[in-house]
């Protein structure tokens, strides 16, 4: 407990963190590695070019900071909106910093930061589409509307759609590559992976629910069991927000719009 007073006080005051702050930290400084888990895929948030394997987005910004912070060397792990939850609770990273949207179902099984980001949910469809060209044509008989496993877009649009079909599109089919190829008619995004399509695809038109259909925040999540770490991630999260360091990550990244307070 007192450990977990140090962590909170010394991320209310802005102070370094405390040198040692529960199993998961001693850990980490005993090793000097933070083993990071990143979705390598998503784009402005962890994405890997392909050619040179360098990393960028936010949360490889922030997860260096991070690293500085804690003194200790990043180490990223690759892992997926699919297997989050086994990656953490099996010990192959101590924390996923990949824009983590704070599922109920997740919940129950993992631990969060206070959010950092917050998206609502977009569709992508073809330029010239003649099924879907507004929000009101996707929710239609014969409508195939995917969405990525794994992703909270998945749950989400099971609820949400009465008349469309629903396509769980898995690793190594893409969304993009079943739009272009003709088997679906639409794909649910967030905001950061919508931002791909439009940077990169002059093919593809972005449309916008008219009102907030179902925002989301996301977080950073660590596996239960060691409140210290929680604090001491969570005070990170605190502290990037006040001194300016997550609004300039958001900003090279194209993601001011959905930076939360």
């Amino acid at each position: 407990m007192r450990r977990l007073v140090w962590a909170l006080l010394a991320a209310a005051l802005g102070l370094p963190m405390p040198a040692a702050a529960g199993p998961v930290l001693d850990r980490i400084k005993g090793s000097g590695v933070l083993r990071v888990c990143i979705w390598p895929d998503y784009y402005g948030v962890s994405l890997r070019d392909p050619r040179s394997g360098r990393l960028s987005g936010i949360d490889i910004d922030l997860s260096a900071e991070l690293g500085r912070d804690l003194g200790v060397r990043i180490e990223h792990v690759d892992s997926s909106f699919a297997t989050l939850i086994a990656d953490l609770k099996e010990g192959r990273c101590e924390v996923a910093m990949f824009a983590v949207g704070m599922l109920p179902k997740r919940m129950e099984q993992l631990r969060f930061t206070r959010p950092y980001l917050r998206s609502d949910v977009y569709a992508i469809a073809p330029k010239g589409s003649r099924v879907v060209r507004s929000w009101a044509d996707i929710d239609q008989p014969g409508v195939q509307v995917a969405v990525q496993a794994g992703t909270f877009m998945e749950p989400v649009m099971a609820a949400a759609l009465k008349r469309a079909t629903l396509v769980v599109v898995r690793p190594p089919a893409t969304r993009e590559r079943e739009l272009e190829a003709g088997r679906v008619d639409v794909f649910m995004t967030d905001y950061p992976y919508s931002r791909r399509l439009l940077d990169n695809a002059d093919w593809a038109v972005l449309i916008e629910p008219p009102a907030p259909f179902h925002p989301l925040p996301y977080a950073y999540a660590v596996r239960p069991g060691d409140e210290d770490w929680l604090a001491t991630m969570d005070g990170f999260v605190q502290r990037i927000q006040r001194d300016g360091r997550l609004d300039a990550a958001a900003r090279r990244h194209g993601l001011s719009a959905i930076v939360a307070r």
